[in-house]
């Protein structure tokens, strides 16, 4: 596509899902010590028979969230925006995909798992794919809410052991779990994130 990758396999088509592999591939460290921690919180439910649950999250946000370059994608490139200041995309031509899942989304499903718990669970938490976007589309999204158009270039390198395309699959929790949906849109995320830096900029204490 000409703004973004996707997955070529049909099977695919809803994103990935819990049964997915991670054998046999790169993480990084910080991927590695999350995937350590999913492990623990199953072995605490299977070993001990404690509810438990690990939430395998898309790009979580929110308009508190302090994004910054390698992590917060959405309020790091509101921000940029705002602050007119030019963005860096790394490799895979800007169109390397994420999904989006709003903060208070991800609380809703705590509190339906609270009322019903399993033990050593383990669900997708993410936006799926109606509220995924690469890089090109965001600026394209953030550019129409905040009325600035977005600055940034490019380096043909990408992060090492950074993702082509993550999209989750949220179907299982959504099976298990019927009450429980996504309520907030990518471009309400957007718009909170906005509403929420304007009001950190332009405050006594501004950051820098």
């Amino acid at each position: 596509m000409p703004t973004r990758w996707d997955y070529e396999d049909p099977a695919f088509a809803e994103g990935i899902s819990e049964s997915l592999s991670i054998d046999q591939s790169l993480h990084s460290l910080f991927g590695a010590s999350k995937a350590s921690a999913d492990i623990m919180v199953q072995e605490y439910g299977r070993y001990f028979g404690i509810p438990t649950c690990c939430l395998r999250g898309g790009c979580m946000t929110g308009p508190s969230h302090s994004g910054v370059e390698l992590h917060g994608f959405l309020s790091y490139l509101v921000r940029t925006n705002l602050t007119d200041k030019t963005y860096t995309v790394h490799g895979y031509k800007g169109k390397q995909v994420r999904d989006h899942i709003h903060a208070r989304d991800v609380a809703r499903f705590a509190e339906e798992f609270i009322k019903a718990p399993r033990r050593g669970e383990v669900y997708n938490c993410g936006g799926g794919r109606a509220n995924s976007c690469s890089n090109l589309e965001a600026f394209g999204r953030v550019a129409a809410i905040t009325g600035h158009a977005m600055k940034w270039e490019y380096v043909d390198q990408a992060r090492r052991g950074d993702h082509i395309c993550y999209i989750s699959d949220t179907s299982k929790m959504r099976r298990d779990y019927p009450g429980w949906s996504v309520t907030k849109s990518l471009d309400d995320c957007i718009r909170e994130i906005t509403d929420s830096w304007i009001g950190r900029l332009s405050s006594p204490q501004r950051l820098p």
